[in-house]
């Protein structure tokens, strides 16, 4: 395997990016390998709030941005080794309203073809997705297992698998669809790849909170009581425990009759108030 240093760095784009925790975690990897440097040669956003965060965090590569994808040209994008390409979840999520990602059907998650073309034409070696975990359940996994044959069809070697944060000393109940796919070479004709193996979590919630916080994130006397009037009424899809902190969290759902509110802790600066 080529070794990725500063002399030679690991050519990245991220696709759908975000504000491009794909490069936070690449940050965490040069600081455990000092010898391992990357250079991020593309991402592609058009949320201006995300723009201006990538801006803040690698004003470096603030020119580097190449907008909407499905406008960009693959033929005049830089070469790479590695594109993350985590597309919108936003019609697939159980949170929304799962209009779906098939190829025509012009919905926001449907970009994911878009990437297609782009990897046709610069066969980068990695390419790394992540998504939420209704991809692969029985109302898409037909358009995810296509999407793969694709990929497939260009000589990728397809790795997939539901990870949850909380077997990664992550204290959050979050189940994602992550992919790795291989490029197949003549050099290495069968790729393989072995996802990281579960550990125990020694972290909670509590491990990971700021000690003072501003006075917004409080509950306010009225809200409190609409909780604990509505608590035991299951129709709201209500379920009021405060806790000290000692649990994990979940992820929150924003689907009418599916919100858990079991994210709420007591702490030492407003002990009679929960907070988020």
């Amino acid at each position: 395997m080529m070794k990725y240093t500063k002399e030679n760095p690991l050519r990245v784009m991220t696709l759908f990016s975000g504000y491009d925790s794909q490069c936070l975690a690449l940050d965490r990897l040069k600081a455990l390998y000092p010898a391992f440097d990357y250079e991020l040669v593309a991402w592609c956003e058009i949320d201006a709030a995300a723009i201006r965060a990538h801006d803040a965090l690698y004003p470096q590569w603030a020119g580097r941005n190449i907008g909407d994808i499905a406008k960009a040209d693959a033929k005049t994008l830089p070469d790479c080794d590695l594109v993350t390409w985590s597309f919108p979840c936003t019609d697939i999520s159980v949170a929304g309203r799962q209009a779906g990602f098939s190829k025509d059907s012009g919905t926001r998650s449907s970009l994911a073809w878009e990437t297609i073309r782009i990897f046709r034409e610069k066969r980068p070696k990695y390419l790394l997705m992540e998504n939420v975990k209704a991809l692969v359940q029985r109302k898409f996994i037909k358009d995810f297992n296509l999407l793969q044959g694709e990929l497939e069809k260009m000589g990728y070697a397809n790795f997939a698998r539901v990870l949850n944060a909380n077997d990664y000393g992550v204290p959050q109940n979050r189940e994602r669809v992550f992919m790795v796919s291989i490029l197949r070479t003549e050099r290495d004709p069968e790729p393989l790849y072995y996802f990281p193996a579960p550990f125990p979590l020694e972290r909670r919630l509590k491990d990971v909170l700021e000690e003072k916080v501003d006075e917004k994130y409080y509950l306010s006397d009225k809200m409190l009581e609409y909780f604990e009037r509505v608590n035991d009424d299951k129709s709201h899809g209500h379920n009021f425990k405060p806790t000290d902190g000692g649990a994990t969290a979940f992820t929150i759902r924003t689907a009418p009759g599916q919100r858990v509110d079991d994210n709420f802790i007591y702490d030492n600066q407003h002990p009679a108030k929960p907070r988020a």
